[in-house]
């Protein structure tokens, strides 16, 4: 944990959703180690936040864990109306939950498409626009998604996240717009192949054309995307608005 004269986001509050393991969960570490207080969200996963927030507090730094399904308005009203009444503010919104998952697009389902949608853009939807009040009553926030390189590169059976993801980019970049006057900044950061354990619902990673070669040589960590997370949140981000970043090891280059 840095020393008090170096976490610049001291006295900003965090909230990472999706944030039970892997890129949100170390997107939250980074946050709290920068002097954040860090909101660790999941929407079943009680015990895997719950230790993601004793892991932040062992480090000296300041977290909670909350339980929400984005998806539903009045559960991501209350997620964030909690934060903002019981710690003061909300500064900073990382918009990392998601459902993956992969499909034939002969087989893909309304329902199955939906239920990605559902969660990985009208979740981000409905709690930016809970918080984004707060951070214009302050005159500071920032907005950091994560999208996904099946987005822009395109992939097999993955339709319905690909198309997810690439609304992501407009969004944020309508956000970036709308808000920047009032000192918030909107930027999505995608990352390409992360390796590490996924979850049962993520699928395989995908099958990208050509084999998704990387031009590193290696697979990605979530703290090579987690370090742009914190980069973007930090005060000197404030010059970088309505940008995707993409942190794919050479895997698509735009």
């Amino acid at each position: 944990m840095s020393s008090g004269t170096n976490r610049p986001l001291t006295g900003k509050v965090a909230l990472v959703t999706g944030s039970a393991r892997r890129i949100g969960r170390e997107s939250a570490l980074l946050l709290a180690r920068e002097g954040a207080h860090v909101v660790v969200h999941a929407k079943s996963s009680k015990d895997e936040i719950e230790a993601v927030a004793a892991e932040i507090r062992a480090e000296g730094g300041s977290a909670s864990a909350l339980l929400a399904d984005i998806s539903v308005e009045a559960e991501a009203q209350h997620l964030v109306e909690s934060i903002v009444n019981e710690i003061g503010s909300l500064d900073i919104l990382v918009n990392n939950a998601a459902v993956r998952g992969e499909k034939p697009f002969t087989e893909l389902d309304l329902a199955t498409f939906r239920a990605v949608y559902s969660v990985t853009v009208e979740g981000a939807f409905l709690v930016t626009r809970a918080a984004a009040p707060s951070m214009i009553r302050g005159g500071f926030g920032r907005i950091i998604t994560i999208g996904g390189v099946s987005a822009h590169s395109g992939v097999f059976h993955r339709v319905h996240v690909a198309t997810a993801k690439a609304a992501l980019v407009g969004f944020t970049k309508a956000l970036a717009v709308e808000l920047g006057e009032h000192g918030i900044t909107a930027n999505i950061v995608v990352p390409g192949r992360i390796g590490g354990a996924r979850s049962k619902t993520s699928g395989a990673g995908g099958a990208f054309p050509g084999g998704g070669h990387l031009v590193v040589g290696h697979e990605g960590t979530p703290r090579n995307v987690a370090e742009f997370v914190r980069t973007l949140a930090l005060p000197t981000g404030d010059f970088i608005t309505g940008q995707t970043i993409h942190v794919n090891g050479g895997m698509y280059l735009p």
